[in-house]
């Protein structure tokens, strides 16, 4: 399998602070791979340094077998990004937005008047075409950025953070459309703070924190390498039976957090009238074991 973006010890200084440090991650054509960490973690940086828009202090990172920060103008166009922020033009309609962008690629007119309606019908946008942007909801908003990164046919999406901020209903939408980008083959790099989104989503995970890779692999590999499979959430106060078993616990304040191999070992001592949640272990309780629970600011 083609490797379409591979960094290998790559670091970023900037002065006495080491943004990144040593960080060796691959991106397999077709995949689609999470970039996760919380606030401070190195990602932006990172992504800068895949973008060209960044040069690395030490080690090496090539995007299509090419030194990142040198991709000539063919291999750029062969990127498209959806930035964290909706940086679209409000003065123009949603079309426009699409054409004007596809005319910085240097793509014909004739080429823009097919794709610009199939990427409106594609991000379910069509009936929007001649609206203007600040007449445009959150997620349909989204949805245009998405479209414009599309602009060029990329062989490389990067999406920073894609769905924050937007309602079930728009997350949603935008899931859809990037697992038909997978299936149409195209190469995915995911940044999110929604666990859930990467977990269904991604087919590998690269988590970060200080600059560097604290693990990776798939999703479900991750969370059977890191947390037991069963999570019980108990309030306060909790019978020390359960306390007392081998489990691994957190304390949350007002609840507590029990993960164990075992259920039935903690649902026998369980009261008919207790309240309480079980769940499957999931991609959350791998970051917050690996990070931690503490707040970050960025």
């Amino acid at each position: 399998m083609k490797t379409i973006i591979k960094a290998q010890n790559l670091a970023r200084h900037f002065g006495n602070v080491q943004a990144v440090k040593d960080v060796s991650f691959s991106v397999p054509q077709g995949r689609c791979v999470g970039l996760l960490g919380p606030n401070g973690a190195g990602k932006t940086t990172t992504m800068r340094m895949i973008m060209g828009l960044t040069a690395p202090t030490s080690g090496s990172l090539d995007v299509f077998e090419s030194d990142a920060s040198k991709l000539n103008r063919d291999l750029r166009a062969k990127v498209g990004l959806v930035p964290q922020e909706d940086n679209l033009d409000p003065d123009l309609s949603v079309s426009e937005n699409l054409h004007i962008y596809g005319r910085y690629f240097g793509l014909s007119k004739e080429y823009l008047a097919t794709r610009v309606p199939e990427l409106l019908g594609f991000m379910r946008l069509t009936d929007k075409a001649d609206a203007r942007v600040v007449m445009l909801s959150g997620g349909m908003k989204r949805r245009l950025v998405i479209a414009r990164a599309l602009i060029a046919d990329p062989d490389l999406v990067i999406l920073d953070e894609p769905t924050t901020g937007l309602d079930p209903q728009a997350r949603l939408l935008i899931w859809q459309q990037l697992t038909a980008l997978k299936r149409q083959g195209k190469t995915l790099l995911l940044t999110t703070h929604y666990m859930d989104e990467a977990q269904r989503l991604c087919d590998d995970i690269v988590i970060v924190d200080g600059g560097k890779v604290l693990d990776e692999g798939t999703p479900k590999d991750l969370i059977a390498r890191h947390v037991p499979p069963h999570v019980f959430e108990l309030q306060k106060p909790v019978d020390a039976k359960i306390i007392k078993q081998n489990n691994t616990s957190e304390d949350l304040g007002d609840s507590m957090l029990f993960f164990t191999e075992k259920p039935q070992a903690i649902t026998k001592i369980l009261k008919t009238d207790t309240p309480y949640l079980h769940r499957p272990a999931n991609l959350e309780d791998v970051f917050l074991t690996l990070t931690g629970r503490s707040l970050r600011e960025k």
